[in-house]
């Protein structure tokens, strides 16, 4: 898990990601958004399937979802 810092002018988006069951795949999911550009924090929470993402703009949701694939889970939708 990243900490989440809110600045001013971020976007903070929650998603839905389901498969996720322990801090590594938290550890997973959260990296591979976190590579994303304009990313600034990623939390990612097994027990509720939540990601919370702060980003300098809004994300595209085509380019979480493959980041979520690649973490090898699936994204759900935002909600």
């Amino acid at each position: 898990m990243t900490a989440q810092t809110d600045t001013p002018g971020s976007v903070t988006a929650v998603y839905k990601v389901s498969g996720m069951s322990c801090g590594h795949c938290e550890g997973a999911v959260s990296g591979e958004i976190s590579a994303l550009p304009g990313v600034g924090s990623v939390q990612a929470v097994a027990s509720t399937g939540e990601v919370t993402v702060v980003s300098a703009a809004a994300l595209d949701d085509e380019a979480v979802r493959a980041a979520v694939d690649e973490a090898g889970f699936e994204l759900v939708g935002k909600i």
